[in-house]
């Protein structure tokens, strides 16, 4: 399994790349997504209603849902590899494609765009609905595409990178993993009342998981904004000084490039479930934000995914040559 990774990692990008998320196959999040919501559901009653009992329900909730999501590849793999080296190369394949993101997330920010370019703000409050956490019911254009933006840049490591690197470290077992944590904190990672306790594992250890991606993601977006003809200069500055301006600690490590790469403001204010939550800004507004930041958004999007593909199928033939030498 390990010697033939590095193909089956890049053979998953191109594949993502050229098919996307068809809405005919189901997807195994969709799957993990279902295993949260039973478990959660039973966990609750299982467990008593105070801050150690919801705390003691979540800690089970993500033991119970990384041993399925890296269990289930993990078993898939081994027989297929026990079957023939083939099968076990194109299954690897396909897992790998199934959590990659980038077509996906290209597709769904530009839905956006087409509704805006239409000046259709009621469809492309809907279309950004299915892509961000906040409320949007009453945004205005340009919070609509402010909001898409900044969903392309923190699923850039969420959706693409991140599991890039777990691919590359442990193949699609530990991809799963991660996937499964990422989920997870999707989920139940809020702050609100019925949250806070029982989604407290799942968020801290979605912190952990993402520390390093997130910082990867933000270096291969520089490297993307000046390959791209953006401004380096100013993604460099703007990481450096906003990068922690986020309650989470990786969350504003990309959307921070972003905005300094496009040289426009990020972030700010946003409503959940009705609520106000006041937030720093990102970036400076050296310009103002228009529609087509979301079709350049993307660009760094596929440049970042591109660099991060073929380094960390390198990096996993390196990992591949240690263990030949033991």
């Amino acid at each position: 399994m390990v010697k033939w990774t590095a193909l089956a990692l890049v053979l998953g990008f191109f594949i993502d790349l050229l098919v996307g998320d068809p809405r005919w196959l189901y997807h195994p999040v969709r799957i993990i997504g279902n295993g949260i919501s039973f478990l959660e559901k039973h966990l609750r009653k299982w467990f008593s209603v105070t801050q150690k009992g919801e705390r003691m329900a979540g800690f089970f909730l993500v033991l119970l849902i990384c041993v399925f999501s890296a269990g289930i590849p993990f078993g898939l793999l081994y027989l297929a590899y026990k079957m023939h080296v083939v099968l076990g190369i194109l299954l690897e394949t396909f897992l790998c494609y199934q959590m990659l993101a980038v077509k996906s997330l290209k597709d769904e920010s530009m839905r956006v765009l087409r509704e805006l370019e239409k000046e259709d703000f009621k469809g492309a409050r809907y279309a950004v609905s299915m892509i961000v956490g906040r409320d949007t019911q009453n945004l205005s254009g340009i919070e609509i595409t402010k909001a898409t933006v900044e969903t392309v840049a923190e699923n850039t490591s969420d959706g693409v990178i991140a599991p890039l690197f777990y691919m590359a470290i442990g193949g699609p077992v530990l991809m799963f993993l991660y996937k499964g944590v990422n989920t997870m904190d999707s989920m139940v990672g809020y702050k609100n009342e019925k949250y806070k306790n029982f989604g407290r594992c799942a968020a801290k250890f979605d912190d952990i998981l993402n520390y390093l991606p997130a910082r990867i993601s933000a270096g291969l977006m520089i490297a993307a904004a000046y390959l791209g003809g953006y401004d380096g200069k100013n993604a460099v500055k703007i990481f450096k000084r906003d990068r922690y301006n986020h309650a989470s600690p990786n969350s504003a490590q990309t959307e921070a490039v972003m905005a300094g790469a496009l040289d426009i403001q990020l972030a700010g204010n946003a409503f959940y479930f009705g609520e106000l939550y006041e937030k720093p800004t990102i970036g400076d507004g050296i310009r103002k934000v228009e529609y087509q930041d979301i079709r350049r958004a993307n660009r760094l999007l596929y440049i970042s995914a591109a660099l991060g593909a073929f380094g960390f199928a390198a990096v996993r033939l390196g990992l591949w040559g240690v263990f030949a030498l033991l």
